[in-house]
C-alpha cells in the first residue's frame, strides 16, 4: 500500500521532553490555523509513593494557551509501557478527541486477563473517541493526517503523518538508537521489521519524531531525524539489514533486557484511555500487582 504524504504541509512541531521517562510528547499546529493535536502527553507518577502529578502535561496546556490554540485530536501512538497518559487530564481542560489504533482491543484482551479486571473491564475499545484503521485519515484544522498501523513493538501501534510529520511512537528510535524492543505480549520481531519498512518507504524528507531517546554514547537528547537518515543510518535496519539478521538481533537483544520500571501502573492505566482505577470503599485508588509463585 502507498501512503500520501504532503511534503508541502509542513506543521510547527513542538517537542516537550519528560526525563523522569524519557518520553518526548509534542503539540502538532496545523501551518494555517490555530488547530493542533496532542501526541504522546505524560502524566507523573512517583510510583514508590503513589503519588501522581501533571507538571509534563501543565507545560502543554501552558504552550496551548499562550499560543491561543485549539486542540482537535489527542493522539496515542500506542499503549505505552514506560509511562502513564495525560489524556484524560488534558482533554477536560483543552478538549479535542482521544484517538489510538483498532489493536487496542487486542491489548485490552490479553492484559485484562492479566491484571484480572472482570467483566467490567470493556474491551472493545470504547473508553477512546476513535479507533484508527490503518490507511484511515482525519483532519487538524486543514490539515490531512494519516494513521498507519506498524505493529511489532505492540499490536496497536500506529504511526501519524501530518503534513511532512510522522510520528513513529516506538516503533523507531534515531539513528544511533535503532529499534523498540519486539518481546511484550504481542510483539514481534518480524512483524516490527515489516512495520519499519512501511515507515521507510515514506518520501525521504519525510520528517519523524520519535516517542523516546535515551542520549545512546551520552549525546545529547534528540527526537527529530528524516526517513533519509534512518534508512541511511539506522543501526538495527538502516544499510540493508535483512529481515533474519534483524530478527536474530532483535530477539537476541530483548532476552537481555529488563522490564521497564513502570510497565505494571502504565498497562492498567493507558488501556483504559489513561483512566486511574475507580476509588475504593475508603475512597483511595489502587493499582495491582499481579505475583507470581514458584
Amino acid at each position: 500500500m502507498t501512503y500520501p504524504v504532503h511534503l508541502d504541509v509542513k506543521p510547527e512541531v513542538k517537542g516537550f521532553f519528560d526525563p523522569a521517562t524519557n518520553t518526548i510528547s509534542y503539540v502538532v499546529r496545523d501551518p494555517a490555523s490555530k488547530a493542533c493535536a496532542i501526541v504522546d502527553s505524560v502524566m507523573d507518577i512517583d510510583y514508590a509513593a503513589g503519588r501522581i502529578s501533571y507538571d509534563h502535561a501543565d507545560a502543554i496546556i501552558a504552550h496551548v494557551k499562550a499560543h491561543d490554540l485549539t486542540v482537535e485530536w489527542l493522539i496515542e501512538t500506542h499503549v505505552h509501557a514506560d509511562h502513564l497518559s495525560a489524556a484524560p487530564y488534558l482533554q477536560q481542560r483543552l478538549g479535542g478527541k482521544l484517538g489510538i489504533g483498532r489493536s487496542i482491543t487486542v491489548v485490552q484482551e490479553t492484559f485484562g486477563k492479566i491484571f484480572n479486571e472482570g467483566t467490567e473491564f470493556q474491551r472493545d475499545g470504547s473508553q477512546f473517541d476513535r479507533l484508527f484503521d490503518d490507511g484511515d485519515t482525519y483532519s487538524v484544522g486543514q490539515m490531512e493526517c494519516l494513521a498507519i498501523h506498524t505493529p511489532g513493538h505492540t499490536p496497536a501501534c500506529m504511526t501519524h503523518v501530518m503534513g511532512d510529520a510522522a510520528f513513529v511512537g516506538d516503533t523507531l528510535f534515531m539513528p544511533d538508537g535503532g529499534s523498540a524492543r519486539a518481546d511484550f505480549p504481542g510483539g514481534d520481531a518480524a512483524t516490527l521489521y515489516d512495520s519499519i519498512q512501511k515507515v521507510l518507504a515514506l518520501p525521504d524528507a519525510t520528517r519523524l519524531f520519535m516517542c523516546h531517546d535515551y542520549g545512546p554514547n551520552g549525546r545529547d537528547i534528540r527526537w527529530e531525524t528524516t526517513v533519509g537518515e534512518e534508512k541511511a543510518h539506522n543501526i538495527h535496519v538502516g544499510g540493508g539489514r535483512t529481515k533474519e539478521e534483524f530478527v536474530k538481533y532483535r530477539t537476541e537483544r530483548d532476552a537481555t533486557l529488563d522490564m521497564p520500571k513502570l510497565i505494571i501502573p502504565s498497562l492498567q492505566v493507558n488501556m483504559k484511555a489513561g483512566a486511574l482505577p475507580e476509588p475504593e470503599s475508603d475512597g483511595k485508588r489502587y493499582l495491582k500487582v499481579p505475583i507470581d509463585t514458584l
